[in-house]
Order: C-alpha cells, then structure tokens, then sequence
C-alpha cells in the first residue's frame, strides 16, 4: 500500500501544481475580460471540444484501453502493448479527425440558423477555430493511458501543466496589449490552447518512444481493437455523463445571460480543484490495480483495493467541501476579484460555489466506481445509471430555470443545484449497482471511517467557522481578512483535521505512517549523499 500511497502522492503533488496554474489562468481571464459576453463565449466554445475529449478520450478510451491493455500486457509483454498502442492511436486519428472536420463544417455554417443572439454566433466562430483540440488531447489520453499501465505516473500528470503554462503565456500576450482589439486578443487564447493540445501529446508520446515505442499508422481490426469498441460504445455517455450535465448547465447558462457561463466556469472549476488534486489521482492509480485484480480473478484484492481508495478520496474530499463552503467568499475575493471582475461578480461566484461543493464528495466517489465497473469490463450498468442521472439533471436544469427565470442570478444558481442533484443520484444508484454486480465491493466497512471523517470535519469545521467570524469583528481591511482566512484559517484546519482523524485512529493510518517513514528515511539519505559529496 505504502508503494501506492506514493504514486498518489506524485499524481497529487504535481496536480496540485497544475491546479493552482489553472486557477491563476482563470484569475487571469476574469481580470482581463471580466464577466463578459466575448470571454463567456469563448469558455462555451471551449466547452465543445472539451465535452468530446471527456466523451472519446479521457472517458470511455481510457476506461476501456487501459483493462485491455492490461490483458495484452500480461499475455504478450510491451511488444504486444505497443502494437495494440499503435492500433488505438491510428483509429483515434481517423476517429477524431472525421469528429472535428463534421464540428468544423457546423459552426463554420452557424449563421444559418437566423435569428439569434451575437454570443452565439462568437461561440460557433470560435468552437470551429478551438475543435482541433480534440485531436491533440485524443492521442495524449492513450499515451498517458498506457504509461498508467507501466506505472509511470509523472509524465501523465505533467501535461495539463504543459497546457495551463502555455495558455497563461497567451493571456499575458493579451495583458501585455499584443492583441489590439477584444477579438484578436481571444484569438490569443484559441492559440494557446491548440498549442498546448498538442504539446500534450508531443510530450507523452516521446516518452514512449524513448520507452521503445515506434508509432506506426495500424488501422488492422485486430480482436483487442473490437473489444476495445465494443466496451468504448455504450460508455460513451455512462464515463462523462457528469461533463455532460455541465455541459448542458453552462448552454443554458448562456441561454440565460453573457455572464452566466463564465461564473459558472470558474464556480464549477474551484469545485473540482480538490477532485483533480486528490481524487483523480487516486482513481489514476488505483484503476490500474483493480483493473489487474480482475483480470487474474482476485476479487478480494480488487475490493481491498477500491474500498482503500475511496476512503482516501474521502478523508481529503469530504473536509474540502466543507472548507470551500466555509470560506468561498475569502478565497473568491482573493483569487479572483480584480480588475474587471468586481465585487458584485465575486460575491455571485462565492454563492455558485456554496451550491456546489454540496456534489464534490460524491462526484469524486462517482470517479472511482465507474471506473470499478469498467475493470470487471461492465459497460452497460454505467450506462444505464447515467442515462437516469442525465434525466434528472435536465428536467431539474429546465425546471428551475424556468421558475426561476425573473432573476438570472437565481435562475443560474437554480442550473447548479440541478447538476449537484443530478450527481447525489448517480453516486446512490451506482454504489447500489454495484455491490449487486460485485457482493464484495460493499461500502458497509468503511463506515466507521466515514464516521470518524465526519466527526473530525465538524470539529475543524466549528473551528474555522468562529476564527472567520473573529476575522470579521477584526480591526483589518477586507483584503487582511482574505488573507488571513486562507493563510492562517486553512493550515489552521488542515492540522485540527488531521489530528482529530489520528486520535481517532481513522483506519489506514498505519499506511501512511509507513509512507512517511520512507520519506524521512529517503530525505536523511539524500542529506547524507550530498554531505559526501560536499
């Protein structure tokens, strides 16, 4: 376990890199354009692309590559692995390129459809410009897929770094005035993100040809190829049926007003930092594992396995939604409230974000327990499960939306309870189904942790709630008191948090005292290295 809690450290470090630059890009695109029709039309146009990757690539592709890869791995080594890598990256080429020249051709004809309001226009105009995205990031998820599958878990994680460095390199061309007018200087960004796209791939693939990987164009229908069709298409839609409910969420958003997209955006993108941090990155590497556990029949392993990932993902998930809901408007305001986003723009954002974080333990236990189903290669209860919760999120979305539609602020809040409704239901539905398909990977064992979880997060989360009302009757300015909420009340509550869990013994600790133990030793080596060599 303690070899696993490291490769989650890895993934989880260096995410927590690319999150911080992701949301430093979103500051960044707010402070320049604010919360405007032009930048709104641009997040949905980006929307497109992004959905397609969600659906094609990092969804049912990876969920479906990476058992398969797994079973050519264990019968035929790396050479068979290759091969099959090259079969996979021809037909996503050919797959992908047909799915962007037919994206292409729609937007390029978006006018028309008369009759509707310029953002829409702008959307269409640029989702043409931003669709060969698509390509790129198709061909980087089965190179990452396969390095998952060789244990090597840095170079995957390192590329949203690559993409979020580049992109902050085009909006500072944009502050910089590089770009004379709104239009070009959103082209900017179109041009960060295809080079980022495909700097993504350029990256992994060469460390698999320095692995000894020599791509070749394979289109040959070979037995894994089928089978990889055959359990990617019915999950096209159960994988990323949650990107697909944002999706839904922020068209209607920009149904509703110009500004609407780009709240919910950054809102939904505060959300999800705790999920890219910890929970992806224990769904990173524990997919691989119990995908392996199914293909030997070790069925006791594979439930120890997923039951010890979830309760990872909810020691770190479950505090943080109560941290992001205790003190949204500090970190809003200090993130994000700058030039022509303003005060009224964050405090709006801050909202948004008390209704989402509601759905962030159970989108991040919905990451894991997909992918349990697709290990055991079970693509249709996935599927079925996420067709239920598409229909919830849509008739809630609609429904609100049009009660709510006098107040654009209230009807936008109304699109976000909606997709955290939507999630709720997926994650009891799924849980359910799956200890129908798989007796053993009932949750019942981990509540005492969850029990312990919740007891230490009310202790830190009293303690937090009175030092942010201590702050308010403070002396200080309204940018201290940010300050010193996320500076002083965050590692405040981290500590409260995790002593609270170790005097509860919360179960797995003897796991991560082994980890540190290694990394201590690890450090004292080193210190040792460089005195000799000093």
């Amino acid at each position: 376990m303690s070899k696993k809690l490291k490769n989650i450290g890895v993934v989880s470090v260096l995410t927590v890199v690319s999150r911080f630059l992701g949301v430093w890009r979103d500051a960044l695109g707010v402070g320049i354009f604010g919360a405007s029709g032009l930048y709104s039309a641009f997040l949905a146009a980006w929307t497109m692309p992004n959905l397609f990757r969600r659906l094609l690539a990092e969804g049912s592709l990876t969920a479906a590559f990476i058992p398969t890869l797994q079973e050519e791995m264990h019968e035929r080594g790396r050479e068979g692995a290759h091969r099959l890598l090259s079969q996979v990256t021809s037909w996503l080429l050919l797959v992908s390129g047909v799915l962007v020249g037919i994206g292409v051709l729609l937007c390029r004809n978006a006018r028309l459809l008369a009759g509707h309001p310029d953002r829409w226009y702008q959307a269409a105009d640029l989702a043409a410009l931003l669709f060969p995205y698509l390509i790129f990031i198709a061909l980087a998820a089965a190179c990452n897929a396969t390095l998952n599958v060789y244990e090597r878990f840095t170079e995957p994680t390192l590329s949203p770094i690559f993409l979020n460095v580049i992109m902050i390199a085009s909006y500072a061309g944009v502050w910089w005035h590089l770009a004379k007018n709104p239009w070009a200087e959103i082209h900017w960004l179109v041009g960060g993100v295809l080079l980022g796209g495909f700097v993504q791939f350029a990256t992994s693939a060469g460390v698999l040809v320095h692995a000894g990987w020599r791509p070749r164009l394979d289109l040959s229908v070979s037995p894994r190829i089928v089978e990889i069709g055959r359990l990617m298409l019915p999950g096209l839609f159960g994988t990323a049926i949650y990107q697909v409910n944002v999706t839904v969420s922020r068209l209607l958003a920009f149904s509703i007003n110009g500004a609407a997209v780009t709240q919910l955006f950054n809102a939904n993108r505060l959300m999800e930092f705790p999920i890219g941090v910890f929970a992806i990155a224990v769904s990173t590497v524990v997919y691989p594992l119990i995908a392996r556990h199914a293909v030997e029949g070790n069925r006791a392993a594979m439930a120890e396995d997923y039951r010890k990932g979830l309760r990872l993902i909810l020691i770190i998930n479950v505090p943080a939604a109560v941290g992001l809901a205790l003190l949204g408007h500090p970190i809003v305001d200090f993130l994000y409230r700058h030039g022509r986003f303003g005060a009224d723009d964050a405090a709006f954002m801050a909202r948004l974000l008390s209704f989402f974080v509601v759905g962030l333990p159970f989108f991040s236990v919905v990451s894991l327990t997909v992918r349990a189903f697709y290990a055991v290669k079970d693509t249709r209860t996935p599927v079925r499960v996420a067709t239920v919760d598409f229909f919830v999120n849509l008739g809630l979305s609609v429904g609100l939306m049009h009660l709510l539609r006098a107040d654009w602020h209230r009807a936008t809040e109304g699109l976000v309870v909606a997709s955290t409704s939507a999630i709720i239901v997926q994650t009891l539905l799924l849980q359910r189904a799956l200890v129908r398909r798989l007796p053993a990977m009932t949750f019942a064992p981990l509540w005492p942790s969850v029990a312990k979880v919740a007891l230490a997060t009310a202790l830190m989360g009293a303690a937090v709630r009175a030092g942010w009302i201590g702050l308010g009757h403070a002396p200080l300015s309204p940018r201290a008191r940010d300050v010193g909420a996320i500076f002083g009340l965050i590692p405040l509550g981290i500590a409260l948090y995790g002593g609270a869990l170790w005097l509860l013994r919360i179960e797995g600790q003897e796991d991560l005292a082994v980890l540190l133990r290694r990394f201590r030793r690890g450090g004292r080596a080193r210190a040792r290295a460089a005195s000799g060599a000093d």
